[in-house]
Parts: structure tokens; C-alpha cells; sequence
């Protein structure tokens, strides 16, 4: 069930807060412009080091081979990455001979939700109603419950056992005859799981440590009930053996006879399934510890998972055929450095042509320029807001007039915020490309003479046609 917090804003605070908003807001006038500024700026820059970076590569027909004649060049070449070093996750013990070794941990827990409503009175206060939701989901870290807004949901996050991700590199991985660099083979993404070859102590070291965490995250006779339905609701479970019911004689003695009854009843059936199951492949599968796969879990049942419940994936880098993009140094790489003193240098998966790189790097080089653009447009016509809705604010005394205000600011505000944007846009070009620079002006001049005198002419016509509806006798009835 939805739980709700509703408060309420008085009218003088809500003016003062809206003088206070006029700095952030000339504050993110500035940063968005500047934001826009700079943007262009990056944008054609990385786009001529491209251009000269694709006409001065070479292709390296073969990277096996050290060629001393390509020492300083820009070299385009397709090799496997492969390294000898072996990496071990000393807490697991899990190891391979991997380029990388991953732990990834998620949590199972409570998760609290917020839909805010705020609705206008008159007199210009403010009522907000904040509705609070709560779901369980798989999250990357413990929630602290602690916090929640709900009284029910507070404190009701647990974890059985608390672990950290995890990444660990080779030192060296050999492309052909030379050495790959930090920078590049930290690229290559070529990840499978690790299958787990856990020692049966460590597992029975978690087992234990685990069940601990279990009985007082769910106390005593929880966990007894949980056991019980579970050995009654899977008895055949093929991944894990029935659970043993194991219920201290101190819980029993306040047990009615007829559920004690009970208990030893599904003790016999289940220690018979656990004889049945003894030669299974799980041998390893305990009753708080599961393997499967390149995952650890922790918990009773890894199909059901409960709050608290820790599943951890291990994954590695395996060798791999990649392509390398940069200018050969000795045994190794550096980036290429163009006359704009812009740097670049790359590793791609698979094999691809120095041309398809640059290709795709001018593609994600454009994504990233529209999406600083509209960023950076928002964030100045969000300045604007900021800066003028004190008077909206002012008017919240009677909010019906206020929210048609505030409609029309922010209609102003978002045609200003474009105007002015593609002002900056086409003064940053201007440094760099003055034909497109001419076309962007043009289109904000146009905008300006639309909304500026267009409007004013359109205004006076629907003024002029209101007159005239006054001034018209009304028609005359006869009888």
C-alpha cells in the first residue's frame, strides 16, 4: 500500500524561494551557454583530427612481425590480444588465465519509490503530496532501509553476507609482436563466465556464516516455517537437496502437539529425499550456498529470492581477435597527436578497416554533439525559467491567472532559450565554418521577426476582431 506525506508552503516562502531561484537560474544561463560554447568547439575539432587521422594512416599487414619502418606511424592493424598472465580473486579463489577477471555482487532488497504532486491554493500556498511505493529489486549495493519514508518498510532490508565488486587486469597482453597499453586493452570486451571451482570448506565457511546472517535477519521460527515449505512445496528440486529441519527443542516445547506432530512427520520425509539425492551432482549445493553457472548465491532458494539474498557473477576477458588504431612506439603503442593537439587512438572488436574506424568515430562524435546540444539547450531554457518565475510566483495568489502566466512565460522562455542557443551555436562556428554559421543566424533572425513582430500583428488583429464583436448591434426579434 501507497503511503503519503503531504506538506505544505506558505506564500511568503515560496517568493523567497523564488528570488533565490533567479541566481541558479542566471547561474544555469551561464553554464548552458557555456556548455553549447564549448560543444562546438570540441565537436569540429575532433572531426578535423579524424579527417587528418584518415588520411595518414596505414594499414599493418602484418602485426606478428615487428616492422622497424613503421616506428612513429599511424597504424591500422587486426591481431589476436592474448596474455599468459594468470589472475586469481584471492577471496573466492576463484582463478583463470584471462586478460580480466570480474566479480559483479547484487543485492536483494527493498527499494523506495517517489511520485511528488504539488498542487496551487488560493492565497498562493502550495500543497504537496509525495507518494512513497516500495519494490524488491536485484540492486548493486545494500539500501539502507533505515531512511525509507514508510514506517512499515524501515529497517526491513537485511543482507546475508556483504562482498565487493571487483576487477583485476593482466599486466601484459601481447597484439602479434607488441605490447598493448593499459588504455587500450582495458577496451577489449570479450567477457565469459567463469565456471566456480569453490573449495567445500570456503563454501562451508559461507554456509554457516550465511545461515547466521538468515536467523537473525528472519529470526528463529521463520526460518524453521521457511524450511518447512519448502521441503513440502519441492521436494524434487533437482538443483538443491531438500532442506534439513533442524528446530531447536527450545522452539518446539511451544509448539501445539499437533504442529510438533507435523514437524517430525516432514523430518522423515525429508531426510528419506536427502538419501534419494546423495549421489546428485550438486554436491556442493548447500543449504545457504548455491552454485550455478559463473554465479554464487546466497540464500535459501535461488529461484525465490528473498530480502537479503547476495548473488555474485564472475565473468572473464578472454583473448580475442581486435582491431588496433594508434602510433607504434618501440614494442608498443601511444596515441596519434594531430596539428590541432587534439589525441586519439583506439581498439575495436573484430576485425575492421582504418576506414570503418574513422567512419564510426565521426558517427559517435556527431551523437555526442546533438546530445550536448539539446542538453545545453535545456539547461539555458531551464536558466530562463529560473530567472523569471518570481512573477509567476507573485501571482500564485490566484493561481488560475498564475498557471495561464506561467503558461505564456514558458512559452517565451523556451523561444528565447532556442534563439539565444542557436546564437551561440553559430557564433562558435563562426571560428570554424562561417557558410553554416550564416544559416544558423539567418534562422534565429527569422524566429526573432516572427515571434517579435508577427506576433504583435496577429495580437492586434484578434484585438481588432474583439472590438468590432462589441461595437456590432445585436440582432433585432420580432414578434
Amino acid at each position: 500500500m501507497a503511503y503519503q506525506e503531504v506538506t505544505t508552503t506558505g506564500y511568503g516562502t515560496r517568493v523567497g524561494n523564488s528570488f533565490k531561484a533567479i541566481g541558479s537560474g542566471f547561474l544555469m544561463f551561464v553554464l548552458g551557454t557555456a556548455l553549447l560554447w564549448w560543444n562546438e568547439g570540441r565537436a569540429v575539432k575532433t572531426e578535423k583530427m579524424l579527417d587528418e587521422a584518415g588520411n595518414n594512416y596505414v594499414e599493418m599487414e602484418n602485426p606478428n612481425k615487428k616492422d622497424a619502418s613503421l616506428e612513429g606511424e599511424l597504424i591500422c592493424g587486426t591481431a589476436m590480444a592474448t596474455t599468459e598472465d594468470s589472475l586469481v580473486d584471492t577471496q573466492f579463489g576463484i582463478g583463470a588465465k584471462a586478460i580480466s577477471i570480474r566479480r559483479n555482487v547484487e543485492y536483494y532488497q527493498w527499494v523506495e519509490h517517489s511520485q511528488t504532486k504539488r498542487e496551487d491554493k488560493l492565497g498562493g500556498k502550495e500543497v504537496t503530496t509525495t507518494t512513497y511505493t516500495y519494490t524488491k529489486e536485484w540492486v548493486s549495493s545494500p539500501i539502507q532501509s533505515s531512511d525509507f519514508h514508510d514506517p512499515a518498510y524501515q529497517n526491513k532490508n537485511s543482507v546475508l553476507a556483504t562482498f565487493e565488486d571487483a576487477d583485476q587486469w593482466a599486466e601484459t597482453v601481447k597484439w602479434g609482436a607488441y605490447t598493448l597499453p593499459e588504455s587500450l586493452f582495458h577496451r577489449i570486451s570479450s567477457r565469459e563466465g567463469i565456471d566456480l571451482a569453490i573449495s567445500e570448506d570456503l563454501l562451508k565457511q559461507f554456509d554457516k556464516s550465511t545461515q547466521a546472517a538468515y536467523e537473525r535477519a528472519h529470526g528463529m521460527v521463520n526460518t524453521a516455517l521457511n524450511k518447512i515449505s519448502q521441503a513440502v512445496s519441492q521436494p524434487a528440486q533437482p538443483v538443491q537437496q531438500p532442506a534439513s529441519i533442524a528446530i531447536p527443542d527450545s522452539i518446539k516445547a511451544l509448539l501445539p502437539d499437533s504442529v510438533r506432530a507435523k514437524l517430525d512427520s516432514i523430518q522423515a520425509v525429508t531426510d528419506s529425499l536427502n538419501k534419494q539425492m546423495a549421489s546428485a551432482d550438486n554436491k556442493k549445493d548447500l543449504q545457504y550456498v548455491h552454485q550455478a553457472s559463473n554465479v554464487l548465491y546466497f540464500g535459501r532458494v535461488p529461484g525465490v529470492p528473498e530480502v537479503g539474498d547476495v548473488r555474485i557473477s564472475f565473468e572473464k576477458v578472454v583473448p580475442a581477435k581486435v582491431t588496433v588504431m594508434a602510433v607504434v612506439d618501440g614494442d608498443s603503442f601511444k596515441p596519434y597527436k594531430a596539428k590541432n593537439g587534439k589525441r586519439f587512438q583506439t581498439l575495436v572488436m573484430g576485425k575492421k578497416s582504418g576506414d570503418e574506424i574513422i567512419e564510426g568515430e565521426k558517427e559517435a562524435n556527431n551523437m555526442i554533439l546533438w546530445a550536448l546540444r539539446i542538453l545545453g539547450v535545456m539547461i539555458v531554457i531551464g536558466g530562463l525559467k529560473g530567472i523569471f518565475g518570481l512573477l509567476e510566483t507573485i501571482l500564485k495568489v490566484v493561481p488560475f491567472i498564475a498557471n495561464i502566466f506561467g503558461w505564456g512565460v514558458g512559452i517565451v522562455c523556451t523561444v528565447i532559450g532556442i534563439v539565444w542557443s542557436l546564437i551561440v551555436i553559430a557564433l562558435a562556428w563562426l571560428f570554424y565554418r562561417p557558410v553554416l554559421a550564416i544559416c544558423l543566424l539567418a534562422i534565429a533572425g527569422f524566429l526573432i521577426w516572427v515571434f517579435a513582430f508577427k506576433g504583435k500583428d496577429k495580437l492586434k488583429e484578434l484585438a481588432s476582431k474583439g472590438k468590432n464583436t462589441q461595437t456590432q448591434p445585436a440582432p433585432q426579434t420580432t414578434e
